[in-house]
């Protein structure tokens, strides 16, 4: 059983980015997504990260709630 926490810190490891308060907002910082635009489909992600992304909104993951919450992050 997977015990992982699920929280935007453990979404940008997941993500294989840093995952330091500072890093996480410097990143949101320096990325948005625009009006219309999927947050999996942002060309800021890599093809893993994309994928990964992708599948866990399809299955309704138990990353879903931390996506959303990026997701919203990310548009300014």
């Amino acid at each position: 059983m997977d015990t992982t926490p699920v929280d935007i810190s453990h979404l940008f490891e997941q993500l294989g980015l840093d995952s330091k308060r500072e890093a996480i907002e410097q990143f949101i910082a320096g990325h948005s997504l625009s009006d219309n635009e999927l947050l999996a489909q942002a060309s800021f992600w890599t093809p893993s990260q994309r994928a990964f992304l992708n599948e866990a909104l399809e299955e309704d993951a138990e990353w879903s709630d931390a996506i959303d919450h990026l997701d919203t992050l990310l548009r300014k």
